[in-house]
């Protein structure tokens, strides 16, 4: 049967693009005709450093361990594994949760949260995305879900913009002292890479410490270079409480997350959280993420000042563009996004885009591009070149 067919009777789900994948190979993806198409999701995040690693994949042929090791029993690249994340993360993270991926992560912390604190609320960002669980959902934007709306009680939003002002409407629901998390993206890719202000985030680190909030940050879309650092939360000096990770942790070869969080906190709620994940952290998945994990750290210092590089030579070639439409830029390493300020218009572009050779995607009236780190110069060109023929 043709795959549009069989897709359409056979896989649940709500809508899928007529765009069938065949292969991936460094920045390009190659559909089922061999056409070709400079990747500017790179999987949403997932292949931070480009599809086809050789270094990677090599690593990946030669895997010889075992099949599947019970999550009860002990396996020595967990522990490697989980004493590098500890390694890398800000503040006193120091042990991890395994997961299989983002969705699980975030749930494996909202667990955290409420058991340390005693305490069932949560505040996350109005329209932003964390994961597909019950639980997750709840966290994640009211639009949309008529069916589905908060189905976990105390979950509630704080509007955007996120600025010294926003810190009021904060504190007005922590000062009750009874909110287990506060919930949020550092860099939110899923709200059209929204950039808070710094003294919101300073303010709220404060606040949560004061009112005994956890301060939970989900970094699975921003984590392990994506924003110019290695972890967004960077940027403003946090050192969260919990933070959560996923998709570019294996680099794509294989599914997995994590959870992070202190000694203090994990001690506190051994006999109380008991996170039994039977495909988390399967070996093969551990054997991808120590290679593609080891790549990164290796190279952290070079790789950082080429994303930064690269960000600035795509922001410079969009404000010399001529929209139809009055623009706004906003970046955060590879993370790029540009309100049109028209969703018509977004759309128009982002189709002629992809018929012209290059894949990108829009939220409401931003064109949003997640580019792969190790994107080179003349390859930032090309693909600067199809969106201005585009627009």
């Amino acid at each position: 049967m043709e795959t549009k067919k069989a897709d359409k009777k056979f896989v649940a789900r709500s809508k899928f693009e007529d765009f069938e994948i065949a292969r991936a190979e460094g920045i390009y993806i190659y559909d089922n005709r061999d056409n070709k198409y400079i990747d500017f999701l790179m999987g949403w995040c997932v292949g931070n450093l480009g599809w086809g690693n050789p270094e990677i994949e090599k690593a990946m042929r030669e895997f010889d361990g075992p099949d599947y090791v019970l999550p009860g029993f002990m396996y020595k690249p967990w522990s490697e594994l989980a004493e590098l994340l500890a390694e890398i993360t800000p503040g006193n993270l120091s042990k991890s949760f395994r997961t299989t991926g983002g969705t699980e992560s975030v749930e494996t912390a909202m667990q955290l949260a409420m058991a340390y604190t005693g305490r069932r609320k949560f505040l996350s960002l109005e329209g932003s995305y964390h994961g597909n669980s019950i639980a997750t959902l709840s966290l994640g934007g009211s639009e949309g879900k008529d069916k589905l709306a908060n189905p976990l009680q105390n979950c509630h939003k704080i509007e955007l913009p996120l600025d010294e002002k926003a810190l009021a409407r904060v504190e007005t629901q922590l000062k009750q002292k009874d909110v287990a998390a506060f919930i949020m993206e550092a860099v939110s890719c899923n709200l059209g890479v929204y950039i808070p202000k710094p003294e919101f985030m300073r303010g709220l680190q404060a606040l949560c410490r004061q009112y005994g909030t956890l301060l939970v940050i989900d970094e699975v879309a921003t984590g392990f270079g994506r924003t110019g650092k290695m972890f967004a939360c960077m940027h403003f000096g946090l050192e969260p409480d919990i933070l959560c990770m996923g998709k570019a942790l294996s680099g794509g070869y294989a599914g997995i997350g994590a959870t992070i969080t202190t000694e203090e906190i994990a001690d506190a709620v051994k006999e109380d959280v008991s996170i039994y994940s039977t495909y988390g952290w399967h070996p093969r998945s551990v054997h991808a993420a120590l290679v593609n994990l080891n790549y990164i750290v290796r190279n952290e210092e070079e790789l950082m000042q080429h994303v930064k590089e690269m960000s600035a030579r795509i922001v410079s070639s969009m404000l010399n563009m001529s929209f139809r439409t009055e623009t706004q830029i906003h970046a955060k390493g590879l993370a790029i996004s540009v309100d049109v300020n028209d969703s018509d218009y977004a759309e128009e572009i982002k189709k002629q885009c992809r018929k012209n050779g290059l894949v990108i995607t829009v939220q409401e009236t931003k064109l949003v591009f997640f580019p792969a780190l190790t994107i080179k110069k003349e390859e930032v060109e090309e693909a600067m070149a199809i969106l201005r023929n585009s627009i």
